[in-house]
């Protein structure tokens, strides 16, 4: 049976990229690892985030539509994306979302606690304490490796029709049920980071893609032969799975399951320093091959964006 290891990222929709990054970089202390572009709409960003060396787990993209309608959280959608932190750093992260006037709320959930709250467009977050999983050795402005965000905790995630997207999880993607409680079920991937996964028992209405949600949610395969593998799997669980595309940074097939949530299995390989070093990843606009030759023309439409420390 195929298992994935856990999430490989998550793509969401935002809105002005000057705000997603003074959000995720500025305030979460995540590094900005990629800056390229959408491969299907090269006049909009592609922004990736994640620990100091774009470990597969740690990784949130964005597209950001600068001036799009907000979109409604619903069914078929990642509900809540869940980051995990360092155990005994719940305080150090109530003290800095306060800090910059973000509001949060603490909840108990599988007996973890976590903090809610939302980023400057809507997306729902929330931190929690995890003891799996390295630290991210990566420290920018107040936030330093003993605290930072480590990766993906996993997801919260709504779907039109729970039963089949638990089965999904188990029978596809080689997730295992590990509880259920208070209207939730808890599906475990074997991997570190991004491997816990919670879904409503109840259906959830049909979400509206815009700014503030989801746009999907990417599985990981090992390599590309383990891709290929993953893609014929998929295809012989009878769904409507798409060809390989290579999205320069790893190869991706896409399925939509039964309750609406986009799916993706992306590669691991070949990773985000094959065409820049780590020490510089983020820095400068990276574009595919087939794009090179209208750099000056998407530079020009673009709009220009900073890193920046906010403390």
């Amino acid at each position: 049976m195929k298992k994935t290891a856990g999430i490989h990222h998550i793509t969401a929709i935002v809105g002005h990229p000057q705000e997603n990054i003074d959000f995720y970089a500025g305030i979460l202390g995540l590094r900005l690892i990629k800056k390229t572009v959408n491969f299907d709409d090269p006049d909009t960003y592609h922004l990736y985030f994640g620990d100091d060396a774009a470990k597969p787990g740690t990784i949130i993209t964005f597209f950001p539509w600068t001036g799009a309608a907000q979109g409604k959280i619903g069914g078929g959608q990642v509900g809540v994306t869940t980051y995990a932190i360092p155990i005994g750093t719940l305080t150090y992260w109530e003290n800095r979302l306060a800090k910059f006037t973000i509001q949060y709320e603490k909840t108990i959930r599988f007996d973890e606690t976590y903090l809610q709250f939302e980023d400057y467009h809507g997306l729902q977050l929330e931190l929690v304490e995890r003891a799996s999983g390295q630290l991210n050795n990566w420290t920018f402005g107040e936030v330093t490796p003993d605290v930072a965000i480590k990766g993906f905790g996993g997801a919260l995630l709504y779907s039109t029709d729970p039963a089949s997207t638990i089965e999904t999880l188990q029978e596809t993607m080689g997730l295992e049920k590990v509880s259920e409680e208070n209207g939730l079920v808890r599906l475990k991937a074997y991997g570190d980071f991004g491997n816990i996964i919670d879904i409503k028992k109840e259906a959830v209405a049909l979400g509206q893609m815009g700014v503030g949600t989801v746009h999907h949610i990417a599985w990981r395969a090992k390599d590309e032969a383990d891709h290929v593998d993953w893609q014929d799997h998929v295809y012989n669980q009878g769904y409507d799975v798409t060809e390989i595309k290579d999205r320069n940074y790893f190869n991706a097939i896409y399925f939509r399951e039964y309750g609406d949530i986009l799916f993706e299995i992306a590669t691991d390989t070949p990773g985000f320093t094959h065409d820049e070093p780590y020490e510089t990843m983020g820095h400068e606009l990276k574009l595919p091959a087939q794009y090179e030759n209208i750099r000056e023309q998407l530079t020009k439409a673009l709009i220009p964006i900073e890193v920046k420390e906010l403390d």
